[in-house]
């Protein structure tokens, strides 16, 4: 197994740029992962091949606004941080401090060490925030910083939703529109730095219609980082180091995959943070998922890996050499896979984050 079997030639002009007009109009692949036949639908049919009794679990976690851009202190000149994750800092967080990892640009001149800091300001001018380069993050691979985040407002919160921005992956480059069109319908906590997007297509009114007919809908919750989008760089994949990410799995999530899984009924994952949740969450001793609370996960998932939880998968198409590609080929098979792909392609469908979806079953 190598990193290029995952590879796939992505034409630039099908990376969507920006979401469907009309979240479950968007297209859809469905893939037989046993046998890898297709079929094109829009993402609405997606209640014609759920049935009374699957269950679905989706990622409720929501995006932080949490790209900021600013001017150093002193010289004026335009900065940006963006916040990772939250760290733990010399002294107790309050209201209106704490101290978060981060990457800064441009780093050179954003050096721990010689007092370098940057102010945020609102639309109205105000400065609201300001961050303090004060460390280099330990086993930062970016060169990620520790930054001092301060503000004279209430609270932290208050000034990132005045300051911040919801951060859209690097290939889209110039989306104007509605910021929440990168939420999803039924996000909750602001713990992410990404969307899980094969969310993305979904409408209240569509779960409300599979709830109806019988389709169960619990939720997880997994910290997407950026690292999602990092591309398998190492020739043999079986050597990349994953990222790790905290997920939680509530009693209720647990209580309704084990009871699901004991009476023969399907339970899919909206997405691939949902299946890296449920198999994290598997308990091999026990035979079933336990609940969690914001523990740490680094599972890679690849071809051979024997799923335990997950029988569906919806998605949406994945760039290319990254480990979402390896784990989707793991739920059905590279060959399946590279094949649904390039068909996608050739019936140009839109790609990546904003694009359309798949359901494999």
């Amino acid at each position: 197994m190598k990193t290029d079997d995952f590879d796939y030639e992505l034409p630039e002009e099908l990376i969507a740029q920006e979401p469907a007009a009309l979240r479950d109009q968007c297209r859809l692949v469905v893939m037989d992962r046993r046998t890898g036949a297709l079929e094109d639908r829009i993402f609405a049919d997606i209640v014609d091949y759920l049935r009374p009794g699957d269950l679905l679990v989706a990622n409720e976690t929501r995006v932080r606004p949490a790209r900021l851009l600013g001017e150093k202190r002193g010289s004026g000149g335009a900065a940006e941080v963006f916040l990772l994750r939250e760290a733990q800092g010399p002294a107790p967080r309050t209201n209106r401090q704490a101290w978060w990892e981060a990457l800064v640009r441009p780093g050179k001149r954003l050096k721990p060490g010689n007092g370098a800091v940057v102010d945020f300001r609102n639309d109205a001018g105000e400065v609201v925030m300001s961050a303090e380069v004060t460390d280099w993050a330990k086993d930062g691979q970016r060169g990620e910083r520790i930054v001092q985040l301060t503000t004279p407002l209430a609270s932290l919160d208050d000034a990132l939703h005045q300051a911040g921005k919801t951060p859209l992956p690097p290939y889209i480059k110039d989306y104007q529109g509605d910021q929440e069109k990168y939420q999803t319908v039924y996000s909750r906590h602001e713990s992410s730095a990404a969307a899980p997007t094969a969310g993305l297509h979904f409408t209240p009114e569509l779960i409300e219609q599979l709830k109806n007919q019988g389709v169960e809908w619990e939720t997880v919750e997994l910290e997407v980082g950026l690292d999602t989008f990092r591309t398998v760089d190492e020739e043999d994949p079986t050597n990349h180091v994953i990222h790790t990410e905290y997920y939680s799995v509530s009693p209720r999530t647990a209580d309704a995959v084990n009871k699901a899984r004991a009476e023969g009924r399907r339970v899919i994952a909206v997405g691939t943070t949902s299946v890296r949740s449920l198999e994290s969450a598997w308990d091999p001793i026990a035979e079933q998922v336990t609940p969690r609370d914001r523990e740490a996960t680094s599972l890679f998932i690849l071809p051979g890996y024997e799923f335990t939880v997950v029988e569906g998968l919806i998605t949406n198409f994945h760039v290319p050499r990254s480990t979402l590609m390896m784990l989707v080929s793991a739920f059905s098979s590279r060959e399946f896979l590279l094949n649904a792909y390039h068909h996608a392609i050739e019936e140009r469908y839109r790609m990546l984050s904003f694009g359309d979806a798949m359901f494999i079953a």
